[in-house]
């Protein structure tokens, strides 16, 4: 693809699940921020800043249409990463007037959400309860969520399994008074059909994942602004400061985003962010086949060799394995030495791959847009070789 003209033909980069590259034109408009308005948004009055600023408000608008969200009843914040989304909506959230008994997660979590939800049930002295999930991805519907917060990824990082059932799940949820905090960052970039008029209360993602430079973002129900005690304040988030007072930009329905965004953004990568929803949407049809086609031959050469365990039921773009006798982190550096760039361990997943399944370190296999034939080809021949 010629948004990737700048990969050498020796270059195999395989590890899109931690982060993606960046087409030619992503990159271009964060070097126009840079170039031609490199300005402080929501401080100024000059002309750079103004047009920071109507390309920043563009961003949050288009984060909310590739999801076919409503801005009546979402907002969007950015931050640094899904991880730091996460704890700030747990570590503010009034558990009391929520009437919040429960933190539930999965056994499939990346640790963004098996981390925080343990801080987040030792901070108020309630359960925490970690669920088995489908093997198809989907969470239980006949468990009991009652006075709960959930959360759980969309699509899992080690083998690409789907939350199915989000919707149901969410009815389900809301019904029982609990809420449900979904972790995207494998999400958006090649599964957003799963989150697309979500009535999720929030949902936290990767920009980085999703083709566009180091950012993340919190997209979330303006219903759950009132339950988020504010703690993590800074410049950018107040109307006004007295000696001992300060009163919130959020209470305006119009800046209800400030509610996470203390101090300077990164206005050049939430900029190109919004190019890169641009570039996302343009994707063809052929695109998504290509991509799926790329991740059926990978999946389907590495489930022929019997001293190949994948750990995928399924072809996705992100394809887990350990072989038989070869240490994963030896066969990843065999791997690097030939072009190929995969990632190898348990991909911030400790607790169920290592400790449920008892699974040795894995090599992990992530496609994006940026895969060519010849780079599968040349992946299947150097692991027959190896």
């Amino acid at each position: 693809m010629k948004d990737f003209d700048y990969l050498g033909k020796n270059d195999i980069y395989l590890d899109s699940a931690c982060q993606s590259l960046r087409p030619r034109p992503v990159q271009e408009a964060l070097l126009e921020y840079y170039n031609k308005h490199n300005s402080c948004g929501e401080r100024v009055k000059y002309d750079w800043g103004v047009t920071t600023d109507k390309k920043v408000e563009a961003t949050r608008d288009k984060v909310l249409k590739y999801l076919k969200l409503k801005k009546r009843d979402y907002f969007v914040s950015f931050t640094l990463n899904t991880t730091y989304g996460i704890n700030l909506i747990l570590s503010q959230l009034d558990v009391k007037k929520l009437g919040i008994k429960r933190v539930i997660t999965s056994e499939i979590e990346h640790n963004s959400p098996f981390l925080s939800t343990m801080t987040f049930a030792e901070t108020h002295k309630i359960r925490r309860e970690v669920v088995p999930r489908l093997d198809s991805g989907e969470m239980p519907e006949d468990y009991d969520y009652s006075n709960a917060v959930v959360v759980v990824n969309s699509v899992c990082n080690f083998d690409g399994r789907r939350l199915e059932n989000i919707k149901t799940l969410t009815k389900i949820i809301h019904k029982a008074g609990g809420i449900l905090i979904i972790d995207a960052a494998q999400g958006l970039a090649h599964d957003k059909d799963l989150l697309e008029k979500t009535d999720a209360d929030a949902i936290c993602f990767s920009a980085h994942k999703m083709y566009a430079p180091s950012l993340g973002g919190i997209i979330m129900k303006r219903k759950l602004l009132p339950f988020i005690h504010t703690t993590f304040v800074g410049g950018g988030m107040v109307d006004d400061v007295l000696r001992d007072k300060y009163f919130l930009s959020a209470e305006n329905k119009d800046h209800a985003y400030t509610k996470f965004e203390a101090g300077l953004q990164a206005w050049g990568e939430i900029i190109a962010l919004g190019k890169a929803i641009d570039w996302l949407e343009e994707r063809t049809k052929a695109d998504h086949e290509r991509l799926e086609e790329l991740s059926q031959k990978l999946f389907d050469a590495l489930k022929s060799h019997e001293k190949i365990h994948v750990l995928n039921t399924e072809a996705r773009p992100t394809i887990s394995f350990y072989v038989e006798g070869i240490d994963s982190h030896l066969l990843g550096a065999a791997l690097a030495d030939q072009g190929i760039m995969a990632r190898t361990g348990y991909f911030c997943v400790h607790y169920y791959l290592d400790h449920v399944r008892h699974y040795p370190p894995l090599v992990r296999f992530s496609l994006g847009y940026h895969t060519r034939e010849e780079d599968i080809e040349k992946v299947i021949k150097a692991l027959e070789k190896i």
